[in-house]
């Protein structure tokens, strides 16, 4: 049998069975007191074989692979045969012989499922804490010691009896009904709220069948055949079927993680402890069966065991990272005192360590993401620690170590080993992402005597790392002044950013072949209120650790286009380059918003470049081409900034969807006196114009270095020879001086004399 065929066989017995019971449901209440052979009949039969097809058709899927499946479609078959065998023997009244051979069926029902129920508890808990199995003992005793105080006056008449096989055959049915009601109860307080749907409709189905039992032994002789509580059994069956079917399916994979140490998987015991604290004082005041207050004694034995226990599992969450498993900021001010006066005059020392752009992480991949790193991030410092050492995570992404007997030397091993386990890889839900870290180590006792002071150096220390970009420091006393200076620019940067204070400047490219100019970088600089005109390298550094890279990037795209908007209204057309962060390449909405900037101000998508840099906070080429093909095709021009440098390989010139190179300046400062440095540059322009790569030289500073670039083919150069980045005001001067000495030299060699062949003499470009 096929894969398709199977699942319509599946599907039809399904049907087929939720079509039978519902029209028996709908028979039993509408066709009065009479027996009626169409309803107590034919589908009173149907209704409860239809359920045992929907089992057979499980155990064809799984085969012999869950055993669980076969015994309980088992127990299905036994109560049908035992329904069938009932409603033979029936008389003309609806009363059923007692005992009867169906009465094997029945028991070997509750027997088959209690046992498939056993293997599956038993796989649920295999390798649980002892105070999850307490937690489901004390929930089952607790439900079945509530069940036999309802059933009491069923077991004291079958108590009152003599002893005959009706009189156990009759105390066998509550008995049975008190280990199904344990098994429900048990099963709530092992899983508990993740139980699933699955879990869920067996639950259901045993809480009827069990209710269904309870209100049939209350009944006694009373009970006739063809009243609607036929029906409850059913329904009963039929809700275990939909369990067996779907426990025959493949199951997703349990979270570990959500164990039964929560606070809300207390909820099933400490009722059933309730519950038995009741049913011991009701027992004080009434007469109930000496079984219920056996159970209920039990219940509160065991619902004492686990207490101590379970106020250490409390108090272990509070002191618990959620996220990670670490310990937490609380946990972690309470635990370095004491390790701190317990090895008094003795080295420590304490990294503070902060993911480099996490927040940029958050704001593309999503918090998910964000929060499956962090959970990694933990696990890897864990293994790089002694067994000595405290980590905790203090929020967000910063985790505190403190290094018990480590001095200096030893801190800045631990800091650089801990910095080169998080460098490799991560691989999240299909994701390569690649992040670094900073270190801040303050030293105990020489910079703090306390927790307080410790974390107060560590974090300047780790703030002089990041902007650095050293990626580790030691706390210094020339840090403190560093703080202050650093949370007054972050404020004064979030001002900055909504004030107008960032500003573009631009510097032109300028074509080797043509003299042209038809394309400009923009620059951003801080036009600072008190400090005139900052460059980039004095506040960006600061932007990224505090995430707004984003906004940034936002600002920048906005004066741009703004200002090509200007520039295309003079018939001066130039395109405009923009430096585009690493870390935008994760965001997928990134072209749309790009194209809707450029649409909404009337200008075509050839106006805008932009530059990537090699270092790509996401490791994952497929997502970068994908966000740079959408953005090429828009007919945006994509450009490698700093070529040369970082990780660039030829798989980057094969993968991306790139027009342009950027040869990084630490490549044309030297060539004038270097020649296997021009060797390079050469062999790299011509690699370019290879793979029909456009190239551009960057930082070209001097005439020689201009007059090798054009020599070796380049197509454009920008640097201080040319222009310096410049406001959009003074570049428009400068362009149209450039006209104007274009136009005069263009005349000067029409007015020139002839000079003979041999007579020639090359000049150097001047510009």
């Amino acid at each position: 049998m096929t894969g398709s065929t199977r699942e319509r066989f599946r599907f039809g017995a399904l049907t087929l069975m939720l079509v039978l019971v519902i029209a028996y449901t709908l028979g039993l209440a509408l066709k009065g007191d009479d027996f009626s052979p169409l309803v107590d009949g034919w589908l009173a039969m149907l209704s409860v074989w239809a359920p045992v097809l929907v089992g057979c058709a499980a155990v064809y899927r799984v085969g012999r692979g869950q055993i669980e499946v076969g015994l309980a479609t088992a127990a299905l078959a036994a109560n049908a045969l035992a329904d069938s065998y009932s409603l033979v023997i029936t008389d003309a009244d609806g009363a059923i012989p007692f005992p009867s051979p169906a009465d094997i069926g029945y028991l070997l029902f509750y027997l088959l499922l209690l046992w498939a129920l056993a293997v599956l508890v038993n796989r649920q808990l295999r390798g649980s804490a002892w105070s999850v199995f307490l937690d489901t003992a004390v929930g089952s005793l607790g439900a079945a010691a509530v069940l036999a105080v309802i059933l009491s006056p069923v077991f004291d008449s079958a108590a009152a009896d003599p002893l005959s096989l009706g009189a156990v055959i009759a105390a066998a049915y509550p008995a049975l009904d008190l280990l199904v009601v344990a098994a429900i109860a048990g099963i709530v307080a092992s899983h508990g709220p993740d139980a699933g749907k699955r879990w869920m409709l067996l639950v259901a189905g045993l809480v009827v069948f069990a209710g269904a039992d309870t209100v049939f032994a209350l009944q006694g002789d009373l009970y006739r055949v063809g009243t609607p509580l036929d029906a409850t059994w059913n329904i009963g069956v039929v809700l275990i079927a939909l369990w067996v079917d779907s426990t025959s399916l493949p199951r997703p994979v349990r979270d570990r993680r959500a164990t039964a140490t929560t606070v809300s998987a207390l909820a099933v015991p400490m009722v059933s402890t309730i519950a038995g604290l009741g049913v011991l004082i009701l027992a004080s005041q009434v007469t109930v069966s000496n079984l219920s207050v056996v159970l209920a004694g039990a219940t509160m034995t065991l619902a004492v065991v686990p207490l101590a226990g379970r106020q250490r599992v409390l108090n272990l969450l509070a002191r618990t990272d959620d996220l990670t498993g670490l310990r937490n900021r609380r946990a972690f001010n309470a635990d370095v005192p004491t390790r701190l006066a317990a090895v008094e005059g003795r080295k420590n020392a304490l990294l503070l360590l902060d993911l480099d752009r996490f927040k940029e992480v958050n704001d593309s991949l999503g918090h998910d993401v964000g929060d499956r790193l962090l959970i990694q991030v933990g696990i890897r410092l864990n293994r790089q620690l002694r067994a000595g050492d405290l980590l905790a995570r203090l929020g967000g992404d910063e985790f505190a170590i403190l290094l018990t007997d480590s001095a200096r030397e030893d801190a800045l091993t631990v800091a650089v080993k801990l910095r080169a386990a998080l460098a490799e890889p991560f691989i999240l839900e299909g994701i390569t992402l690649q992040t670094s870290a900073s270190v801040g180590i303050s030293l105990y006792p020489d910079q703090g005597k306390d927790l307080t002071a410790l974390l107060r150096k560590a974090d300047m220390a780790m703030y002089k790392a990041k902007t650095s970009r050293s990626g580790h420091h030691v706390y210094d006393s020339d840090d403190d002044s560093h703080g202050e200076t650093r949370l007054r620019t972050l404020a004064e940067l979030r001002l900055a950013l909504i004030d107008e204070q960032l500003v573009l400047h631009y510097q032109p490219k300028v074509d080797l072949g043509s003299g042209a100019v038809r394309d400009v970088e923009a620059l951003v600089r801080w036009n600072h209120p008190e400090r005139g005109l900052l460059p980039p390298d004095q506040f960006v550094p600061i932007i990224e650790e505090a995430g707004l890279m984003h906004t940034l990037t936002q600002v920048v795209l906005r004066q741009a286009l703004d200002q090509a908007v200007l520039w295309q209204a003079q018939g001066r057309p130039l395109t405009i380059a923009v430096n585009l962060s690493a870390s935008s390449l994760v965001d997928t909405e990134l072209p749309d918003r790009i194209g809707a900037m450029i649409a909404a101000r009337g200008l075509p998508s050839s106006i805008l470049a932009l530059e990537i840099t090699e270092e790509f906070l996401l490791n994952d080429r497929g997502r970068a081409r994908g966000i740079l093909t959408r953005l090429r095709e828009q007919g945006i021009r994509i450009s490698v900034d700093d070529f040369g440098t970082g990780y660039s390989s030829l798989a980057y010139l094969r993968d991306l969807p790139i027009d342009e190179l950027k040869l990084d300046r630490s490549f044309v400062f030297p060539m004038a006196g270097d020649a296997r440095a021009a060797t390079l540059v050469s062999s790299t322009i011509a690699l370019a114009h290879s793979l029909g790569l456009r190239m551009v030289a960057e930082g070209v500073d001097s005439g020689a270095a201009y007059d090798q670039l054009v020599g070796f083919g380049c197509d454009f150069a920008q640097g201080f020879h040319l222009s310096q980045p410049v406001s959009a005001a003074a570049l428009d001067t400068w362009l149209a001086d450039r006209r104007v000495a274009d136009t005069e030299s263009a005349h000067a060699r029409d007015v020139a004399p002839a000079v003979p062949p041999g007579d020639l003499v090359a000049e150097p470009a001047e510009v």
